[in-house]
């Protein structure tokens, strides 16, 4: 029985440290998500420069660093760092995944009301931050993209395929961002908890949250960092692998829950042009045996073989939406839509 008023003074701590945690999880201003790959040398230097900008500003935060399977030290500094700052959170991969399986699982983590995401290589500059944070906090944004007009990446390696990746990007998907793939980016909380990134979808958070009904989307002119430590890990590959990457989205956000829509409607088509050609090479034949005259065998033809093929290739592009919408049919996503608000339910 002495014992009793001790186990409720604990009991209160207790209580009082979950309220704490459940409060600074509603309340936490900022999530910064770095996702990183052997960039043991920036880390000290990048962590000391947003902590500065947090305090400075008076920000509640987090800084949650993704190890994508480094093969250096970043693990053990990411370490060190988080015994000097119960703010930084860490994530460590047992191997190397991509950049979109680091910030797939960033964003899991993250508690802040604004994330904002940038890279390790301190070539992103932490003092973007505040304003970046202002423009979804009170300019109503959904998402702001940086946009690194005057950089300082080799011009053939990285530039070049920068440019020609985004103007693709800008005629297919519609979105008028000067610079998608910018690593330094802010998203309301809602928004990265809406979409999901894998494979190497990174390259199109702004599509990906457009197609979610996050279209209030901008972007910002950033301070570019000359790379300080390391090399660069990226060049042309992306743009093939980004360019596949963004048909892929598009295909999925115009035909994902409809695919007989697309294959159904190709296959419709290219079936009744076949059947069409087919028509007039009958019509052909009957008419030179009414009349007498020598009629060339329909096997002959060249546009026999044409139509044919058509035929053939519109009925599997038919049976090829239907499968589709069989497959849909049971899929456990088929009735998943992301609701904004509701009133009184």
């Amino acid at each position: 029985m002495k014992d009793l008023p001790t186990a409720k003074l604990a009991l209160y701590f207790v209580i009082k440290i979950k309220i704490a945690n459940f409060a600074s999880y509603l309340f936490m201003d900022i999530s910064v998500i770095i996702p990183l790959l052997n960039e043991e040398e920036s880390l000290p230097e990048l962590h000391d420069w947003i902590v500065r900008v947090m305090q400075q500003h008076k920000y509640s935060y987090e800084i949650v660093f993704v190890d994508d399977g480094s093969k250096d030290k970043s693990w053990s500094v990411i370490e060190g760092l988080s015994q000097k700052n119960p703010n930084v959170k860490a994530i460590k991969f047992r191997r190397n995944y991509g950049k979109s399986p680091a910030l797939h699982v960033g964003f899991e983590a993250a508690e802040g009301n604004v994330i904002i995401t940038m890279d390790a290589d301190l070539q992103d500059s932490p003092d973007e931050i505040p304003e970046l944070y202002n423009m979804i906090t009170q300019g109503g944004f959904d998402l702001v993209s940086g946009w690194k007009q005057k950089r300082y990446d080799n011009a053939f390696t990285k530039n070049l395929p920068s440019k020609l990746y985004n103007w693709t990007n800008r005629k297919i998907s519609g979105i008028k961002l000067h610079d998608m793939n910018c690593g330094l980016k802010a998203y309301k909380k809602e928004v990265v908890k809406s979409i999901e990134i894998y494979g190497e979808m990174h390259r199109f958070i702004p599509v990906l949250a457009k197609n979610a009904g996050f279209d209030n989307i901008t972007e910002k002119t950033v301070q570019h960092q000359a790379r300080k430590y390391g090399t660069s890990k990226f060049g042309w590959d992306r743009f093939i692998n980004g360019f596949l990457d963004l048909l892929t989205i598009t295909f999925l956000s115009k035909f994902g829950k409809r695919p007989m829509h697309l294959f159904g409607t190709m296959g419709t088509f290219m079936f009744i042009v076949g059947f069409f050609m087919t028509i007039y090479l009958g019509v052909e034949k009957l008419y030179c045996v009414y009349n007498h005259e020598r009629a060339p065998l329909v096997a002959s033809n060249p546009l026999f073989f044409i139509a044919l093929t058509t035929m053939v290739l519109g009925t599997l592009l038919f049976l090829t939406g239907f499968v589709g919408e069989l497959i849909l049919r049971n899929s456990s996503v088929r009735n998943h839509y992301l609701l904004e608000k509701k009133v009184n339910l």
